[in-house]
């Protein structure tokens, strides 16, 4: 599975694309990063200005190609301060998911640390240590504590380098008065939760974001260390920060530039940075740091695996994302595994082999399996019109890969399994053109009599043979067992079936043959004879015309022990479907739960 996680802070745009393996542990594949200010100017309730909002929607239209070009299953997308405290942060909200497609969640500053804390926990191996997480953003500052796996302190202060720097900064290079009021505002904001802190007492001290990191570089390049990528997990001491403290707050802007593993993009902050992070770490009374790669992305990442794990083991079983969006759907729903793969089964069967009958296609097929698999899943809501409820899951339960008509096929499709057949009366039906109502209808006639040869839920029959006799067509049936129940289901909705292949059908198990019964009224050649409460054929039936038939007889006796409730002895397609009991509601006593 491929994920791509973005992280929206007030300082930068981040995005990582990664795929996770089947130990559910991850390799980051691409990454991408855009210093944009969103936050400068918006913090403490104030409005984004249209630059910083023009510019970010830019940067996410940019992560949005990258991410379709790496075929990513999923956009995990979260915004911090900047968004949480702008007065028009819903406004850039709804902005970015009218012109990227990416929805982004707004999550709380407890929520961001705890986030940051399994990323840096992933990163660095501190089993079962007490662990300190320090992340310094543009608008806030996350700390954190954990005892093994366990984060017993979260806590998001409103101390980022861009707030510091807008609010304390007023010269350059930074006058001592105005760095002594950037630790009187640490103190007074994060002094009781570093006293706790240090009170619990720690281990380790990990720091990550881009502050962090780039300060950390300075320190490496004072020691003749190479500023890259062998920082991740190097220790960095208090001394050597406050080393790395005294030579930035000497420095002016321009000399910033020129220090030796400083980002030139932080040089103007890094004089409140520097402050920030040397006083947390002399509050905490640690002796170093060690520093991170991984933050708040990473903790996206790690979270939607712990919290998708089904999900992310069916990619790897249904890797082309339109099948397994199906899947997805009909799981949510709990359908019945069992019973929806037999009737796909057999509908595909029989797909295949009335092929040069209906003319349809390979997508069509795909359309039928995917409505066989879904047919049942309204009962998830009510099994009183089930088939209803289905149509609607299908048409609002997001399927990925598919284009609206084909969702709007497979849900007609779904709909018409059982009660009425497709029907001019029927809204949805009768918008769509002459080619996908008769496309529908056929697809329907062939789940509808699959859907009945599984009408016991115990999956008996293993094979269907059609046989073209020419005035019939015999449906041999494989059994595993008593499929009386099945027949009978499937003689009462083979009508459309019928149709479709414009000739009566007969059913075949063991041997035994099962068709029209005989009548008190004889046959006339060449004309169909007909009883009141029949079904009329007529412009309604698509699916092609009917060659002439007589009336079907009464089903067979069923050797079970059953509860009959209003059965319906006919009924027209061009009337109105009614929604009182149906013979489908017929349930084998023996056997509970079967719906």
């Amino acid at each position: 599975m491929r994920l791509a996680a973005i992280d929206i802070g007030t300082n930068s745009l981040h995005m990582i694309v990664v795929r996770v393996r089947p130990d559910l542990s991850f390799e980051i594949i691409d990454r991408e990063k855009e210093m944009i200010r969103l936050g400068a100017g918006g913090l403490d309730g104030r409005a984004l200005t249209p630059e910083a909002m023009v510019a970010a929607l830019l940067v996410l239209s940019k992560f949005a190609r990258l991410a379709e070009s790496h075929g990513v299953d999923e956009i995990v997308a979260v915004a911090t301060s900047a968004i949480r405290e702008a007065e028009n942060g819903g406004e850039f909200l709804q902005a970015a998911a009218e012109q990227t497609g990416i929805r982004v969640r707004v999550i709380s500053g407890t929520e961001e640390a705890r986030l940051i804390h399994l990323a840096a926990l992933y990163g660095v191996n501190v089993p079962g240590d007490a662990v300190v997480v320090i992340d310094i953003g543009g608008g806030s500052v996350e700390i954190s504590r954990s005892t093994g796996t366990n984060v017993e302190i979260g806590e998001s202060f409103k101390l980022g380098v861009i707030r510091l720097t807008e609010r304390y900064v007023k010269s350059d290079p930074l006058a001592p008065r105005d760095a002594r009021k950037i630790v009187k505002r640490i103190d007074s904001d994060a002094g009781a939760c570093l006293a706790q802190i240090a009170h619990a007492g720690f281990n380790r001290v990990i720091g990550t974001s881009g502050t962090i990191t780039s300060l950390g570089a300075v320190a490496a390049a004072a020691e003749g260390r190479t500023a890259d990528n062998s920082l991740r997990n190097r220790r960095v001491t208090v001394k050597q920060l406050q080393r790395v403290r005294k030579q930035i707050l000497a420095s002016t802007l321009e000399q910033r530039l020129r220090i030796p593993g400083l980002d030139p993009r932080r040089a103007d902050l890094a004089p409140a940075g520097v402050v920030l992070l040397e006083t947390l770490l002399r509050r905490l009374g640690a002796d170093e740091m060690t520093l991170c790669g991984y933050s708040l992305r990473e903790g996206l990442v790690l979270d939607f695996i712990a919290r998708h794990r089904r999900r992310i083991a069916q990619v790897d079983l249904y890797p082309e994302v339109r099948r397994r969006s199906v899947m997805e759907l009909a799981e949510r729903c709990h359908y019945s595994a069992e019973h929806a793969g037999q009737v796909a089964r057999l509908a595909l069967s029989l797909f295949d082999q009335t092929r040069g009958t209906h003319g349809l296609s390979d997508r069509h097929r795909e359309w039928l399996e995917y409505a066989a698999l879904l047919h049942d899943i309204g009962v998830h809501i009510s099994y009183d019109r089930h088939h209803k409820h289905t149509c609607y899951l299908i048409k609002n339960g997001e399927l990925r890969g598919f284009e609206p008509d084909e969702i709007e096929t497979i849900a007609l499709v779904a709909r018409y399994h059982r009660r009425a057949t497709p029907d001019l009366r029927h809204d949805d039906y009768a918008s769509l053109g002459r080619t996908r109502r008769r496309t529908i209808a056929t697809l329907a006639a062939i789940l509808r009599l699959c859907e009945s040869l599984d009408r016991s839920y115990a999956q008996i029959v293993t094979v269907v043979k059609l046989d073209d006799r020419g005035a019939d067509a015999t449906l041999q049936l494989r059994t595993t067992g008593d499929a009386e129940l099945e027949i009978w289901a499937a003689m009462r909705h083979a009508a459309p079936f019928e149709r479709l292949i414009g000739k009566p059908l007969r059913f075949d198990a063991g041997g035994h043959t099962y068709g029209e019964q005989p009548h008190e009224t004889p046959r006339i050649p060449g004309k169909a004879v007909r009883r009141r409460g029949d079904r009329r054929v007529g412009k309604n039936d698509p699916a092609g015309p009917p060659r002439e038939m007589a009336e079907r007889g009464r089903p067979p006796r069923v050797p079970h022990r059953m509860e009959l409730v209003h059965p319906r002895q006919g009924g027209h397609q061009g009337r109105k479907e009614e929604e009182r009991p149906d013979a489908d509601d017929l349930q084998p006593a023996a056997r509970d739960g079967l719906r």
